[in-house]
């Protein structure tokens, strides 16, 4: 292994639900900020695979019929609505330009958190990975929540790339981001991540 594979050999990138009724711009529960930052996060997935970085795909997919969706949400799913993240609809498909390949994770949740009843935590550990890079939508919930577990979880480095991450306005993705800093979480740009 050469020594810069080695530098990165306890990292995996997470991509957060960078699906098509996150991202696009008239699906049903668009995040703003979202569509700007895919060029972005992209990138950061060209970058991690010359690392040899495992990659994670985390993804929302519920029932078509919003069982195992939160309470709140529950009303998106009634009859002639939109089903958001659906499994098997277009709009739980990641955006364009972005790919699962060979090799790749593909984690499924139904609550913001990616670790929140789901065996992220063990894949981590069984592939030796202490440091985590987040990538993603949106930055108050899915990202806050996945990055506040695995601080709880002692992993040992968070980084979010600033700039990789979205939320509704540049505010509450700025507000979050302090928040996160303020529990040791890294967060470069994406650029100062690549040039790390």
């Amino acid at each position: 292994m050469a020594a810069g594979d080695l530098k990165w050999k306890n990292t995996a990138l997470l991509v957060i639900d960078m699906q098509k009724d996150f991202i696009l711009p008239d699906a049903p529960v668009s995040v703003k900020g979202g569509k700007s930052i895919v060029p972005n996060v992209v990138r950061a997935v060209e970058v991690a695979r010359s690392r040899k970085i495992p990659i994670v795909w985390v993804v929302r997919e519920h029932d078509p019929l919003g069982r195992d969706v939160e309470l709140f949400r529950r009303h998106l799913y009634s009859d002639g609505k939109p089903k958001p993240t659906a499994k098997g609809s277009v709009g739980a498909e990641l955006v364009d330009g972005l790919v699962i390949k060979d090799g790749d994770y593909k984690l499924v949740k139904t609550r913001f958190s990616a670790f929140f009843n789901t065996n992220l935590h063990s894949y981590l550990q069984g592939i030796g990975a202490n440091n985590l890079v987040v990538v993603g939508v949106q930055t108050p919930n899915c990202i806050r929540q996945t990055v506040f577990d695995a601080v709880a979880l002692d992993y040992h480095k968070v980084t979010v790339l600033v700039d990789a991450t979205a939320a509704a306005t540049p505010d509450i993705h700025i507000a979050n981001i302090f928040d996160m800093t303020n529990v040791g979480v890294a967060t470069p740009t994406l650029e100062e991540w690549c040039k790390a």
